[in-house]
C-alpha cells in the first residue's frame, strides 16, 4: 500500500529542524558524527531539505487540482505524452528511483493541458511510493478525475534498492504498465503502439 500521510497544499509544513537532527543523529549511530568531517557539518539541512522539497514534495501536491482545469475537446481521440523524467522513492529503503513515465489517456469530452500531466507524474512519483502503485496512482487519477473514458501508464524507472544494494545488479531496470477505465485489448495494443519501444 502506498503511504500518504499528508496531502495537498493544505499539509503542514515538514519540520526541517527536526528532520536536520535526525540526520545527524542517523549519521552518528553510523559511526560518522558530523563532527567528525567538514563535509558533514551542513549534510543534515542539506539532506532535509532535499527530502521535503524535491523527494517527499508530491506530497503537498493535490492531483485532482491538477487536473481540474479542463477544455473541451469536440473529437477527442488518444492523447499520449511520454519520456517524462521523474523520481520515485523506494518506501522499503528510502532509496531513490530514476527514470521516465509514458502516460496516455482516452477522453470521454474533455481534455487537460500537456503540462499537467508532467505535474501529475512528478505529483504522484515524489513521494515514498512502490513503483507497481505509482503506474497504478497515475492511470487512476486520469479515469477519477479527468473522467477519462480509459488511461495507460507506463514506469520505467532504475531502483537504486536494486542497483546500489543486495545483490547490486547494477544493469537493472524495473518497467510496470498499468491501466485503467474502459481499458480493453484494443486500447491496450493502441496505448504500447505508441510508447517508445524497450529492449
Amino acid at each position: 500500500m502506498t503511504h500518504e500521510p499528508r496531502n495537498g497544499p493544505e499539509a503542514p509544513p515538514p519540520d526541517l529542524q527536526r528532520a536536520a537532527e535526525a540526520i545527524e543523529a542517523f549519521l552518528e549511530a553510523l559511526g560518522h558524527p558530523p563532527s567528525s568531517d567538514p563535509e558533514l557539518a551542513e549534510t543534515g539541512r542539506r539532506v532535509a531539505e532535499a527530502w521535503a522539497n524535491d523527494l517527499l514534495a508530491g506530497y503537498r501536491e493535490d492531483p485532482a487540482a491538477i487536473l481540474a482545469d479542463t477544455c473541451a475537446s469536440e473529437a477527442p481521440g488518444l492523447v499520449a505524452v511520454t519520456g517524462i523524467a521523474t523520481t520515485a522513492v523506494c518506501p522499503h529503503h528510502l532509496l531513490p528511483a530514476t527514470g521516465v513515465v509514458h502516460v496516455a489517456y482516452l477522453p470521454r469530452a474533455k481534455v487537460v493541458g500537456l503540462g499537467a500531466l508532467g505535474r501529475l507524474i512528478h505529483a504522484r512519483a515524489r513521494r515514498m511510493v512502490l513503483q507497481e502503485d505509482l503506474g497504478q496512482q497515475i492511470a487512476d487519477d486520469l479515469v477519477a478525475h479527468l473522467d477519462a473514458r480509459a488511461a495507460g501508464c507506463l514506469v520505467d524507472l532504475v531502483p537504486t534498492c536494486m542497483t546500489a544494494r543486495g545483490g547490486r545488479e547494477v544493469q537493472a531496470r524495473a518497467i510496470t504498465v498499468a491501466f485503467a477505465g474502459e481499458a480493453d485489448a484494443e486500447f491496450r495494443r493502441a496505448v504500447l503502439d505508441r510508447f517508445p519501444r524497450h529492449p
